[in-house]
């Protein structure tokens, strides 16, 4: 493309000058345009452009690493959130989830000093199970996302797939990247709505994009399985894997064992894959889960 062709429009030929403003296309970033009556008649000579332009960005997009998965920091300690969710606490009074190591370390101070059991982030008084269902109601009420999708998980357990659809779907369009990654489920088991599998891989690159290692991990599996793609197949396990996902680890072990990766492609996300696990660990929390596995025994 001429640099003089990024300043005129791409269907008259017009300058951008004074009162002519020229607009991108939505789709691509090649082509500006002076009027939507210019862009309906340069669509049949830019479409096919476009769309492989379009898909480009999306893959640039789609393939760039995330600096830290959809969880991210715990709010009390600011330490990156494990994967395991047994090792974290959600709080229905401001829809926080806090690492159980900060959770451990409140509710021993609490003890040590008789005080009534609170939030470790909002300090509100832990609630009866009537009154934390009337907290939620707020925050949901308040557009919060976490806890329109925790509700929306919550109808999907109880079976409630309808309305377990519109209450994730509201999620996700505020940006909650487990409500995307929750409807990729519905779309692919066809629960509450049509078995779409266009819809159930635009949630989960949703997903992925936003540092969902789960959602990362089933787009590779399905490269892999349906699209017989190895090479992006294993750039979603890389990815996933270096964000501490287990599942893309074992899968990147048995892509070096079929000859698909090399001994450093496998050695250099095994490095990465262990960091980031590493990153998620600390004194406080490892007691926290002392404590829980003796409670168990």
């Amino acid at each position: 493309m001429s640099e003089e062709s990024e300043v005129c429009c791409a269907s008259c030929g017009i300058a951008e000058v004074d009162e002519i403003k020229l607009t991108k296309c939505a789709d691509c970033d090649l082509v500006q345009y002076c009027s939507d009556e210019c862009k309906q008649d340069q669509k049949p000579q830019h479409e096919e452009a476009c769309k492989r332009r379009a898909a480009e960005l999306r893959d640039e997009l789609l393939f760039k690493q995330p600096e830290s998965t959809h969880l991210g920091d715990c709010p009390i300690c600011m330490m990156p959130m494990s994967l395991d969710l047994h090792k974290s606490t959600f709080m229905t009074c401001c829809s926080k989830v806090i690492c159980k190591g900060c959770d451990h370390s409140i509710n021993l101070r609490e003890a040590e000093e008789s005080l009534r059991p609170s939030c470790p982030f909002c300090r509100t008084p832990i609630p009866s199970n009537d009154k934390a269902d009337e907290m939620m109601m707020k925050r949901m009420e308040a557009n919060d996302p976490v806890a329109i999708r925790h509700e929306g998980y919550f109808r999907y357990k109880r079976g409630d797939y309808r309305s377990a659809h519109r209450y994730l779907m509201k999620s996700a369009g505020l940006g909650e990247m487990d409500a995307h990654y929750r409807l990729s489920v519905l779309y692919h088991k066809g629960h509450g709505v049509e078995k779409d599998i266009g819809m159930e891989m635009y949630h989960l690159e949703e997903a992925a994009i936003g540092g969902h290692p789960a959602a990362r991990y089933n787009l590779g599996c399905h490269e892999w399985k349906t699209n017989d793609n190895d090479e992006r197949a294993v750039k979603h396990w890389i990815i996933a894997a270096k964000l501490g996902h287990d599942d893309s680890i074992k899968a990147l072990l048995g892509a070096f064992r079929s000859g698909m990766i090399i001994k450093e492609i496998l050695a250099a996300a095994l490095r990465a894959h262990q960091a980031a696990v590493d990153a998620t660990k600390s004194p406080q929390r490892e007691e926290a889960e002392e404590v829980h596995q003796n409670y168990l025994v």
